[in-house]
């Protein structure tokens, strides 16, 4: 008995370990999986960073605890739970499950928990369908170089009209003493 506390222990540990460098935890119902298919999901997920954890609720929970970030997840800790722990894109673990989903048709996404609120499945759909983290950045950063060319651009043109006012001054005046001759020798 005193040995598999002992291993309960280690495992808890390991958990607790494994949460600490996590930025997202899903949990997904994994009861109709075989060990291939789990085996596949895991491989799937790998290149995303993400880690795939079946252990007993009961074990994750005592993981959680005490860590306020992780606690929402006890909400869908219920039956056949896997954990996917998201360690780098989150995006792209979610695409990855998402590819595997398709291809079994097996398993279903309970929630996950991110900075330490709960997400339920339709809302971490919502973040599967948003571009990869590179693709945003780079679309960030193409609308802050875009500020200072169109200040330049705005700053550029208050001279320049000025200019072309200023040309236009002895112009109009001109057109302005002849429409004034044209009207004296009318009247």
């Amino acid at each position: 008995m005193a040995r598999a506390r002992e291993s309960k222990e280690a495992v808890r540990e390991g958990l607790e370990a494994d949460l600490a460098d996590t930025q997202m935890v899903m949990v997904i119902d994994f009861g109709t999986l075989t060990v291939a298919e789990v085996t596949k999901l895991r491989r799937q997920l790998r290149p995303s960073g993400t880690v795939c954890k079946v252990t007993k609720n009961t074990l994750m929970k005592k993981a959680i605890a005490g860590q306020p970030q992780w606690e929402p997840l006890g909400t869908f800790l219920k039956g056949p739970s896997a954990c996917l722990l998201v360690k780098k894109d989150i995006g792209e673990a979610l695409k990855a499950y998402q590819a595997f989903v398709k291809e079994t048709k097996k398993t279903e996404l309970r929630g996950g928990v991110f900075e330490g609120r709960a997400l339920p499945a339709d809302r971490l759909d919502a973040i599967a369908k948003l571009p990869p983290r590179e693709v945003l950045l780079a679309q960030i950063a193409g609308i802050l170089n875009s500020v200072p060319s169109r200040l330049a651009g705005t700053v550029n043109e208050v001279p320049a009209s000025l200019g072309r006012a200023i040309n236009e001054v002895p112009t109009s005046l001109a057109r302005a003493l002849k429409a004034y001759e044209e009207k004296q020798k009318e009247g």
